[in-house]
């Protein structure tokens, strides 16, 4: 009897050991709620446009998912000949990175979109809501889908030089525009470029793009995310068949790690 109690002590023992133990500590995260950047956005020597994202907990569905709201518009002169104003809204799963909900209201030299997009990761279909057409839709989506904004933080929590070969392309499936879509992203390396808050290593990616009243085609947009445990877009070059347009982060806060800067 009292070796059957010795072996129940030494086993509650063995127990209460294994559960005390600390937990694997969490690797960062990329970004968290509270995050705010803030683009300024040349053409030649101009500022051009404003743009911003936010990430916010406050207005989200519930406390699993994320809001990022994106908001632009053209500013100076620019806005004289070409009025842009562009709000957008995502809502997705912080852990997946899997959008919820998504919402579009642009207004580009009189050209206007209304958009409400639901998903359902679970049964790959979006239902779309064309506020300005009066029209619901459901459309079948492709796995792992991602909308226009949930793409980018999708981009930031996944991709890992480590896993991808220089050349290679990195696939997102992405749903636009009542569109199933696929945006690919060549990667073409680390880069050190300089910026208003130093130099920075980042990676260097190029999307796939095909020549159009806009874009050269191939090789026209360049994005290049800090090498850091963030991956923020800190710099979005884009050659258009008359001039270039460069989007430099002007500001930031409320960033999940601290920003890597090259000291020499």
């Amino acid at each position: 009897m009292k070796i059957i109690f010795l072996h129940l002590q030494i086993l509650l023992f063995s127990i209460n050991v294994i559960f005390s133990q600390p937990s694997p500590p969490k690797l960062s995260e990329p970004f968290k709620a509270g995050e705010k950047l803030e683009y300024r956005v040349h053409y030649g020597i101009f500022n051009a446009s404003y743009a911003s994202l936010s990430l916010s907990k406050k207005d989200s569905l519930d406390d699993e998912n994320l809001l990022a709201s994106g908001y632009g518009k053209t500013i100076g002169l620019a806005r004289l000949f070409f009025k842009v104003e562009d709000y957008y809204s995502s809502y997705f799963d912080n852990e997946k990175v899997s959008p919820v909900f998504f919402k579009r209201d642009t207004y580009e030299g009189g050209y206007t979109k209304d958009l409400e997009i639901s998903f359902d990761s679970q049964g790959n279909k979006a239902s779309v809501n064309n506020i300005k057409k009066g029209t619901l839709e459901v459309i079948p989506t492709e796995e792992n889908v991602q909308d226009l904004i949930s793409s980018l933080y999708y981009l930031r929590k996944n991709f890992s030089p480590n896993s991808i070969e220089v050349g290679d392309y990195y696939t997102i499936n992405m749903f636009y525009d009542s569109k199933n879509r696929e945006l690919a992203l060549k990667y073409l390396g680390k880069e050190v470029i300089n910026t208003k808050f130093g130099k920075v290593e980042c990676l260097k990616l190029m999307p796939a793009t095909d020549r159009s009243r806009i874009f050269k085609g191939e090789g026209s947009i360049t994005m290049w995310l800090t090498n850091d445990k963030n991956k923020i877009p800190i710099r979005i070059q884009a050659d258009l068949l008359v001039g270039s347009i460069k989007a430099d982060l002007e500001k930031f806060s409320g960033i999940a790690n601290p920003l890597e800067i090259i000291i020499k």
